[in-house]
C-alpha cells in the first residue's frame, strides 16, 4: 500500500493526520505493508525566513482578528493534538518558513531517514516550540535522527532539493490539493484533512478491499487505542 502524504511543518493537524494515520494503520494490521512517502507544501511561502512574529501574532493577522481571539482558535487545535498523545506549545511557537526544513528531508530521503527527520521536525516545532526556520535548528534535528550534521550544513548552505520540493508542490496543484494534509493512496484514493480514526480505518479496509490486499496476521493479546483528530489547514 503506497502512501503518499503532502504536508507542512507548521500545520498542526499535519502532525494530527500524521498520528492517526499511523494509528489506523495499527489498527487494520497494514502497518508494516504501508510504504509511505512524505511530500513537501508550504502554507505560507512568503514567510520571510528570518522571522520571529509569534504564531499567535500571525494568525490573527492572516485572520484579521484579535490576538485573543487567536489564542482562542488554537484552544480547540491543541486539544484535539492532546487526543492523539501530543502537546503543542502555541504560547512559544514563531511563524516560519519551512523551505529549508523540506530541502532537508527531500535529502534526508536519500539516506532512508525522511520519515524519521520528519517526525523530528514536526516534534521541533509543535511540542519544543523551536524555530524550525533557524539553519542551527535544523542541523540540531538533522544530527538527532543520524544524519551527519556537516552534510546537512552543506545542503542547506546551497539549493539543493528546492527542485524537488518545487516539483512536490506542482504535482499537488495538479491533484486539486488546497489544503494539509492530504493522503494518496496507490495514486488512485484520496484522503484530505485530519480525519477521525474510524474514518481512516474504514477508508484502509474500503481501499484493501478494491485492492486485494490482507493485513498481517495479528499477534493475540494487541491492545487497540483510538483517537479523535480535526480539520486541515488551508493555504492562503
Amino acid at each position: 500500500m503506497k502512501i503518499e502524504i503532502w504536508s507542512d511543518y507548521v500545520c498542526p493537524f499535519c502532525y494530527i493526520g500524521k498520528r492517526t494515520l499511523e494509528q489506523a494503520l495499527l489498527k487494520t494490521g497494514f502497518n508494516n505493508q504501508a510504504q509511505i512517502t512524505f511530500k513537501a507544501y508550504q502554507l505560507d511561502p512568503a514567510t520571510p525566513e528570518n522571522s520571529s512574529i509569534p504564531v499567535y501574532e500571525s494568525l490573527a493577522a492572516k485572520f484579521g482578528q484579535s490576538v485573543e481571539h487567536a489564542k482562542e482558535m488554537t484552544k480547540g487545535v491543541a486539544l484535539h493534538a492532546q487526543n492523539v498523545g501530543l502537546e503543542y506549545d502555541f504560547d512559544n511557537m514563531v511563524q516560519a518558513n519551512t523551505l529549508a526544513a523540506h530541502r532537508l528531508v527531500k535529502w534526508a530521503e536519500t539516506k532512508s531517514l525522511d520519515a524519521a527527520l520528519t517526525e523530528q521536525l514536526l516534534k521541533s516545532y509543535f511540542i519544543n516550540a523551536e524555530h524550525i526556520g533557524e539553519q542551527e535548528i535544523l542541523l540540531n534535528n538533522a544530527e538527532a535522527v543520524g544524519l551527519p550534521r556537516n552534510e546537512a550544513k552543506i545542503v542547506l548552505d546551497s539549493e539543493d532539493f528546492k527542485t524537488d520540493v518545487e516539483q512536490d508542490i506542482a504535482e499537488a496543484g495538479q491533484l486539486g490539493v488546497q489544503g494539509v494534509p492530504f493522503f494518496v493512496i496507490n495514486r488512485k484514493y484520496a484522503i484530505s484533512g485530519a480525519q477521525p480514526l474510524e474514518a481512516f480505518v474504514d477508508s484502509l479496509k474500503q481501499i484493501a478491499d478494491e485492492e486485494g490486499l490482507r493485513p498481517a496476521l495479528k499477534p493475540l493479546g494487541d491492545k487497540e487505542t483510538s483517537y479523535c483528530t480535526g480539520d486541515s489547514c488551508n493555504s492562503e
